[in-house]
Order: structure tokens, then sequence, then C-alpha cells
């Protein structure tokens, strides 16, 4: 053999052991994965619907793994505090996110810089669930439909109101989405949290706001308020009779709050699948599922791609929706 082939025959052969020796910490870590607690950062206090499947999952994915999932609640900055927290966590597996549609898909568009960038420092793992919203209106309005909600509207440019939870939140975004396609315009006030919209809504100091069904329902029930459509593209099974706004006129119209497991940039891949594989197991679950239903939520599910697919059709979405109505946290 001649020295150059002996030369080349050497190299080639400690490249082969080098891909060998790195790849071996990877397997071992997905093989051995998890071997210590572990923990999922959640943006929002305790008791919403994040909050709930967070733990949920957290849970069931404990007793698989054996190993302790804890939940830690850091909320604040509209979710900023929690993400740039994660975006700066090892990508070991063992801090994962509960990412949601404001702070992973509204933030990047209503804030003139984040901490995180919205894409490129987190994996997706799994969508978990979705929070359908609905349009409701005050009762002794006199409004029993969303044709006739925009027709009041239009009949009284700029004097109906709308109430939301705050800049870039959910029901806000989803009335900038609602009031070009249907023509109109409604004064908004915004408050500190839904809740507080809701109170001035029953108290009829605003005309109508988008809100989740679970938050809504009792109001409806009760007959302070009532619903004129819900956001998702199909009826809920449980309010059949309620339209969706997408068949009322606005084809492919749908706004949710969503919540799905994330993890940093980097996690080895083998890490990413074991997650979505337990996590999906979770999401199928009868009693998880009974469980979400009981907070208005909807359990989704799929692959790691699938929810890539889809932060980035929301972002995007958002994207537009903040730049048409000029949306922006200074």
């Amino acid at each position: 053999m001649q020295p150059d082939a002996r030369w080349s025959s050497r190299l080639l052969k400690r490249l082969l052991v080098l891909l060998f020796l790195a790849a071996m910490p990877l397997h071992a870590s997905a093989q051995d994965y998890p071997n210590k607690p572990m923990r999922m950062i959640v943006a929002y206090p305790p008791g919403g619907a994040s909050d709930v499947v967070a733990r949920l999952i957290g849970q069931h994915m404990g007793e698989t793994f054996r190993q302790p999932v804890v939940i830690e609640n850091r909320a604040g900055a509209n979710g900023i505090i929690a993400l740039q927290f994660v975006a700066q966590s090892a990508p070991d597996g063992y801090t994962l996110l509960m990412g949601n549609v404001g702070p992973n898909a509204i933030n990047p568009s209503i804030y003139n810089k984040v901490p995180y960038d919205a894409i490129k420092d987190f994996v997706p793992v799994s969508l978990t669930h979705l929070v359908p919203l609905m349009l409701v209106v005050n009762s002794s309005l006199g409004v029993n439909s969303v044709a006739e909600l925009i027709a009041k509207a239009k009949a009284a440019p700029g004097v109906l109101t709308y109430g939301t939870g705050g800049t870039g939140t959910a029901g806000h975004m989803a009335m900038e989405l609602f009031m070009p396609i249907a023509g109109i315009r409604m004064e908004r006030i915004s408050y500190k949290g839904d809740g507080l919209a809701l109170n001035d809504m029953l108290g009829g100091q605003i005309t109508a706001m988008f809100t989740t069904v679970v938050s809504g329902e009792s109001h409806v029930q009760s007959g302070k308020l009532k619903a004129l459509a819900v956001t998702t593209t199909k009826r809920l099974a449980r309010k059949p009779d309620l339209p969706t706004i997408a068949e009322l006129g606005m084809p492919g119209f749908e706004v949710v709050t969503w919540g799905g497991v994330m993890v940093p940039a980097n996690t080895p891949r083998p890490i990413v699948a074991k997650l979505n594989a337990e996590i999906n197991r979770i999401l199928k679950l009868p009693e998880f599922r009974e469980r979400l239903a009981r907070v208005g939520a909807e359990t989704t599910g799929g692959t790691p791609e699938e929810f890539q697919a889809y932060l980035a059709a929301e972002i995007e979405k958002w994207a537009r929706v903040a730049k048409a109505a000029n949306i922006k946290v200074e």
C-alpha cells in the first residue's frame, strides 16, 4: 500500500471512531432519559387551561418515566418571562415549556423586540389542546345573531364597544380579525384580564367581546349574555346549536387559544421523539380528555412537524392582523 493510501486509511478510521464517539452520548441520553426530575414551565398563574393541562401531563408523565415532573408557574410580561427562561435553559430534555398562542405566536408581532426567537429558540414536541372562543354580547342589546351585530355596528359606526383582557390577547386579536372582514369598527376598551372585561359586559358597559367558552358559558346559561358564534372551524360537540363564524360568511375564520409542549432548541431528536410518544399517549386517555373538557379545552396531539407547521402558520396569521390593525405594545 502506498504511503498516501495508508495515511488516508488511518484518517478514515479515526474519523469513523470520532463519529461513533460523538453519537454515543446522543444515543445514551435518549436511552437513559429521563434519569432525574423534570420541570415544565407555564407562562400563566395556576388555574388556567395551560396550567391544568401541564399538571395533568406532568402527573401521567411522572408515572411513566418514574421521575417527578415539577410545574413552575413563571407568569408575567405576556409570557415573555417564561419563554426567555426556557430559551436559555439547557437543551437536555429536563426543562419543558407549555407553549401558548400569546407568547409563542402573537408576541413576536406586537412587541418591537422580545428576548427570544419564537421559531429558532424552541423545538415543538406536540400540540396538546385548543380552547375555543365565542362571540358574546349583553342580552339587553337585543342582538341575537352575528348578522344583527354587524348591522347594528354599521348603523352606528364607532358607537358600539368591545372588551379585551389586554393588548395582544386572543380575544383582542380575534376581534381585530373579525371587524375588517365584517366591514365594521367598534371601539376597544382594554382591561387587565378577561374577568374584568366580562364583569363590565354583565354590567352593560361594553357591547361585545370574544371570550373562552368556559369563561362565558355560565353567563350565557343565566341569560345575562347572548352567545352568537364560536371561533372554531367546526361546531362544538358540547354546543351544537351555536354556529361558527366561518359558516356565517367568513370562510376559514378560526381563532383559538392553544397550548403545546416545547423544549429548548438543540434538544436531541431522540428525546423529542420520546416525549412526543408519551404526550400523545396521555392525550388519548379518556380521563384526560374528560378533564380538559371540563375547563373548556379540546385535546389535539400530533407530530413535532405538524406542531411546527401550525406554529409557523399562527405566527404568520397574527403578524398580518397586528400589522393591519397597527397593534403594538410599548
